[in-house]
């Protein structure tokens, strides 16, 4: 099954700014760090993260953000209080912008990925080894946006997340079926995409 999402009609009340993390220490040791009991607390960014951070805010050329929110793993907060220090901004945390869980897999060796995404690529609501589906952060991930539609007009958020679920949302957002996410360009660590 292909589910796709159909984007809302008309413009968008707000600019959206998705960001993914910093490089992470669980990207620097290739481990799959993906839930609360274990991103919340352990596994911030790495040197090169925060190398990237300093490098990304020295040149930033994208509007300044007037919100930001953010998952509120530990690699997603650092990255967001960085940026948020940079502009005068207090972060606010949320939840729906967690990594996509990857169940059975959670502190194994990130080569596991390619089996989920193989499972992805034929169905977006499995959930082979206990695996969050794709349809499930999708819904999650959209839901964000739907929610800051309704509450706030013409700001600039910056939306700290990680790599699967802002690759499922941008999928999700282009009406695209979510089959296809991995057909996207990943998602660079401390790498900004514009919303259009």
């Amino acid at each position: 099954m292909s589910i796709r999402f159909h984007p809302a009609p008309g413009p968008r009340h707000n600019r959206y700014l998705l960001m993914r993390h910093g490089h992470s220490q669980a990207n620097a040791r290739r481990l799959i760090i993906s839930t609360p009991a274990r991103g919340l607390a352990a596994f911030g960014l790495s040197e090169q993260g925060e190398a990237q951070l300093a490098t990304l805010l020295a040149g930033w050329r994208w509007p300044a953000p007037t919100r930001i929110l953010h998952s509120d793993f530990l690699r997603t907060t650092q990255t967001a209080r960085r940026v948020a220090a940079h502009f005068g901004l207090e972060p606010q945390p949320e939840p729906r912008l967690r990594e996509r869980d990857f169940g059975e897999f959670e502190g194994l060796a990130d080569s596991y990925y390619d089996a989920v995404w193989a499972h992805d690529a034929r169905d977006p609501e499995h959930r082979e080894h206990g695996v969050e589906s794709v349809a499930s952060v999708a819904a999650r991930m959209q839901g964000v946006i739907a929610s800051l539609e309704q509450a706030l007009r013409g700001e600039t958020v910056l939306l700290v997340s990680h790599g699967d679920p802002l690759q499922i949302m941008l999928t999700a957002l282009e009406g695209r079926l979510l089959t296809e996410h991995r057909g996207r360009e990943a998602l660079r660590p401390a790498s900004i995409t514009v919303l259009d």
